[in-house]
Formats: C-alpha cells, structure tokens, sequence
C-alpha cells in the first residue's frame, strides 16, 4: 500500500474517533504518521498539531452553529495554556526521539485511563485549579502535538462546572487555540514537512469525522469509549516497547 493510501486510510481512521468520542483523534494521529508514514517523533507532533487545528476549527464551526460554545470561558481557559504551549513548542526539537515518544506512550496510557473513568461535575467554579488545568494542557500541546480533548472535556465539567452539552465545543475552543499557537511556533524548529500527506490525512479526518457522529448513534457511548480506550493502550504498549527495547 503506497504512503498515499495509508495517510487516507488513517485519516479515516482518526475523524471516526473524532466524530464518534468528540476527542482523542490526535491520540492516534501521532503513531500513525510515525509508524504508517515514517515521519520522525517531531514531525510527526508537528504535523499532528495542523492536522488537529484543522479538524479542531471546522468541528468548532459546527457547534458554534448550535450555539453550544462557551467563548469567554473558553478563551480565558485557553489564555492560561497559551504560553507553555508557545514554550513548549520552542524545546520540543531538543528532546531526544526515545524521550518523546516514551512521553507520548504514557500521554496515550493516561488518556485510556481518562477515557474509562466517568466526569464527576461539580457545581463548584475553581478558578486556580482552571488555570493550572489550562497551562498543563497548553504545555502538553506544544510537546507532544496532542489537542488534549480527553482531558480539556473532564477539566471543563469537573474544574468549571460546564455542561457536557457545551464542553465538548467550548474543549474544541481551547485546542484550536493551543494548537494554532504550538503549530506557528514549531514551524521554524522543525524539518520539512510531508504536505502532499499531511493534506490528504487531514482531509480525510475531517470526512471521517462525519462518519463518527452517525456511528456514536448507532453504538451506545460506553461501549465506544471502552474500545477506544483498549486500542490506546495497546498504541501505548507497542510505542514503549519500540522506543526501549527495539
């Protein structure tokens, strides 16, 4: 199979979990283009990040849309990860290729770990545990060229008492955010990018997409979930096994 029709193929792969979990697509991106497509750790976390600014913003337009995005909170929230991700992305190229990706396999092992447990909201507003939550997640975008939808989606209900009706578009606010300032900053860290597979992914991701929201109907969201988080953890398992060991 040429390296053209596997970046379709996972593309695909990745707007079906994005459609269907509202989060985790960029979980998946990352090992993808490294052991699909062959990039390298930090061109496969940099391309990560425009893949996922570009799937971020167009699903952001959808539940805009519908009225479903808190935008001050959302950009007070992002504002907190705006400089660790700018940081972040500037010292990426220094860690070492093992480092990283061991680094993504345990990201990948927390984000199973977040995708089997159920939120616990609170009616409670924690102003300080927000912005710790936001600079985290600012800094874990800039590193690893993960969106944070797992995690921005459980902080948003449990730290801002947010509706799960409006966290999942206000989550897609504040990963485009981290992911548009990570991406501008890396672009002069890194080496060349593949474009003529990074589009064709991307686009894909985004038919995918669709796809996912009719399959979240059809499967009850547990279910998915579960799934989802198994195949992470054996993503994690095969990622630490490679970088150590291999």
């Amino acid at each position: 199979m040429t390296a053209l029709c596997l970046a379709l193929v996972a593309g695909a792969v990745v707007g079906l979990s994005l459609g269907a979990l509202g989060a985790g697509g960029s979980v998946l991106t990352v090992p993808a283009l490294i052991y699909f497509l062959h990039f390298t750790p930090q061109q496969a976390t940099t391309a990560a990040l425009a893949i996922v600014l570009t799937t971020s913003l167009t699903a952001l337009y959808t539940h805009a849309r519908a009225g479903a995005v808190r935008w001050r909170l959302g950009l007070l929230f992002a504002a907190a990860g705006v400089a660790p991700a700018a940081l972040a992305g500037t010292y990426h190229s220094r860690l070492p290729a093992t480092a990283l990706t061991c680094a993504f396999a345990l990201v990948a092992t927390a984000a199973a770990v977040v995708m089997l447990r159920k939120p616990t909201p609170t009616q409670q507003v924690r102003p300080l545990r927000a912005a710790g939550v936001g600079a985290g997640l600012g800094a874990l975008t800039g590193f690893l060229g993960v969106g944070g939808g797992f995690l921005t989606v459980p902080a948003l209900v449990g730290a801002l008492a947010v509706p799960m009706t409006t966290a999942v578009g206000t989550s897609l606010l504040v990963i485009s955010v981290n992911a548009g300032t990570a991406f501008a900053v890396r672009l002069g860290t890194v080496a060349t990018l593949n474009w003529t597979l990074i589009g064709p992914f991307a686009a894909t991701a985004l038919l995918g997409a669709w796809d996912g929201k009719r399959l979240a109907t059809k499967i009850r969201p547990t279910t998915l979930r579960k799934l989802f988080a198994i195949t992470l953890l054996g993503v994690a398992a095969f990622m630490l096994t490679d970088a150590l060991l291999l």
